[in-house]
């Protein structure tokens, strides 16, 4: 089979679903492959920054190994800000969304929340709430954000920390994305 005869999902063949499950899986296979293409995009000047939003990328999974980390949390660490390329205005949802089928449900919210999180450090400077974060006081994972921003990401803009290279991480990044849930087992 080259292509579905339907066009309308809902005229579709049990063996023509079967079939696109391969298809797709067959380039989910380069999956991880663009996630590191498009995480490198950020690797442009933005201005203002003493550093890029890929450079931060890279400090922030950098600390978050170097804290002892589990894999899961360095790769959320290190691509918490990818969603910044095309969604500057709600980029932590984003990047949540991508990591959804492949970390724990805490490590999924932490990367969620992280930008109200993160706003702690800036949003008083801009007329802006900085305790917005504490309307998630009673919730289980509110340490945990707090930690990441304050250990991972608010303090990852340093040209002289001894960051390190994609290649470091690129065999976590395949791990982790290795052990998708799933079409069927993704929720909303």
């Amino acid at each position: 089979m080259v292509e579905v005869k339907w066009t309308r999902m809902e005229d579709g063949t049990k063996e023509e679903f079967e079939y696109l499950m391969t298809v797709e899986e067959e380039y989910n296979a380069d999956l991880v492959d663009r996630i590191l293409d498009q995480l490198k995009q950020l690797d442009v000047d933005w201005g203002g920054y003493k550093i890029n939003r890929y450079q931060h990328s890279l400090q922030s999974a950098t600390r978050a190994h170097r804290d002892g980390a589990s894999d899961e949390m360095v790769v959320a660490a290190l691509l918490h800000d990818i969603g910044d390329i095309i969604a500057p205005y709600n980029h932590s949802e984003l990047a949540a969304a991508m990591l959804k089928p492949y970390v724990s449900d805490k490590i999924h919210w932490i990367i969620e929340n992280h930008g109200i999180f993160q706003g702690y450090y800036f949003h008083h400077h801009l007329g802006g709430d900085r305790n917005a974060r504490d309307r998630f006081k009673d919730h289980q994972w509110y340490d945990d954000c707090v930690h990441f921003c304050y250990n991972y990401d608010q303090n990852s803009f340093d040209p002289d920390y001894d960051t390190l290279p994609i290649s470091f991480f690129e065999p976590m990044v395949r791990k982790v994305f290795a052990q998708p849930k799933g079409h069927m087992e993704v929720s909303e």
